[in-house]
């Protein structure tokens, strides 16, 4: 029974994160690069329209247990003057244990700052604010006083144990920075990024004395697209987060091939070093693009998986006012 319990109690900290000062206790996306105000708030309003609402749905982990699934929706909008705006929602169900993440946030975007004779290398930095909601359902978890050794586990019987707290809200802030080079014409532009989420550090009231601290998450994001012809450019990019003492490095690229009736394809992989291959399609048809994703997991969670991985699904729509200036390509630094 004492192993039983042990092993129920992990779990559960597992799930709700009460061991966040060491592990990783944010979402996290493949297609990272589909949610950018998620990724860094630099990337506030950052795209070749006048607004843009962006959805994202993951879901992993079904065949371990109550699959997590983590739908995310944000809008941003392009300022007039040097400043960008947007908000963003995304919420986590995660576990047995009834775990719900829920996250609100406004991102503002300084974009003043232009060099270079045209003003093409740009610099924007972002800040963020809002609240971070944890909490859970006790009724849903299971405790090794439950566990009869001869009729076995009845979630009807009750148990001693006693948990004081099953939600907190916390005020929660974050910056960011990025470069990118918007000259277009050129066959190989760059860009990158850092961010820091979480500065404030807000109180982590489901740890054991309730005084631990959400750690920061520290993100670097690179990359370039490279003009391979006039219909087909190729855009290796990559990723480092770090929370805690959790890290995750993503390295990856992704083609896009122009097609008439203003439609382009995309295609590419990203690799989550130590921990899975996920392929991506997807394409462009004017103001929007539809991407889907799928991980393959390459750790020894893939025994555990029995086939069952992580999918995602994406969808972003640019708002454009009926009259613009004339056409000029525009280099996103998102991808």
């Amino acid at each position: 029974m004492k192993l039983m319990k042990k092993i129920v109690l992990t779990f559960i900290c597992a799930t709700i994160g009460t061991v966040a000062i060491n592990a990783q206790v944010d979402p996290h996306f493949s297609q990272y690069y589909m949610y950018p105000s998620y990724l860094n708030p630099a990337l506030t309003g950052v795209f070749d329209g006048d607004y843009r609402v962006t959805g994202i749905y993951r879901s992993q982990w079904g065949n371990i247990t109550s699959p997590f699934s983590t739908p995310g929706v944000a809008a941003d909008f392009s300022g007039n003057k040097s400043l960008n705006y947007g908000v963003s929602l995304l919420q986590q169900s995660a576990g047995d244990g009834g775990y719900n993440y829920l996250t609100a946030y406004g991102n503002v975007a300084y974009t003043g700052i232009r060099l270079g004779a045209l003003g093409n290398q740009r610099i924007v930095f972002g800040l963020q604010a809002g609240m971070i909601q944890r909490r859970f359902n006790p009724s849903k978890l299971s405790w090794g006083d439950q566990w009869n050794p001869i009729t076995g586990y009845n979630p009807s019987n009750p148990t001693a144990e006693f948990l004081s707290r099953t939600s907190a809200t916390a005020f929660d802030a974050g910056a960011g920075v990025l470069y990118y080079d918007a000259q277009s014409g050129k066959k190989v532009n760059f860009y990158g990024g850092f961010s820091a989420a979480h500065l404030n550090m807000p109180d982590d009231k489901f740890s054991e004395n309730g005084s631990e601290k959400l750690p920061m998450r520290f993100t670097i994001h690179a990359g370039a697209r490279i003009v391979i012809s006039e219909t087909f450019s190729l855009t290796p990019n990559a990723l480092y987060m770090k929370q805690g003492s959790a890290t995750e490095t993503m390295i990856g690229a992704y083609g896009q091939l122009k097609a008439p009736m203003k439609t382009d394809f995309l295609f590419g992989v990203n690799y989550r070093i130590n921990d899975a291959i996920a392929p991506y399609v997807g394409f462009s048809y004017k103001e929007f693009t539809l991407g889907a994703s799928y991980d393959i997991n390459s750790s020894d969670l893939s025994k555990m998986q029995k086939g069952a991985s992580s999918f995602e699904i994406s969808l972003s729509f640019i708002g454009r006012k009926k009259t613009q200036t004339p056409e000029v390509e525009f280099i996103c630094p998102r991808l």
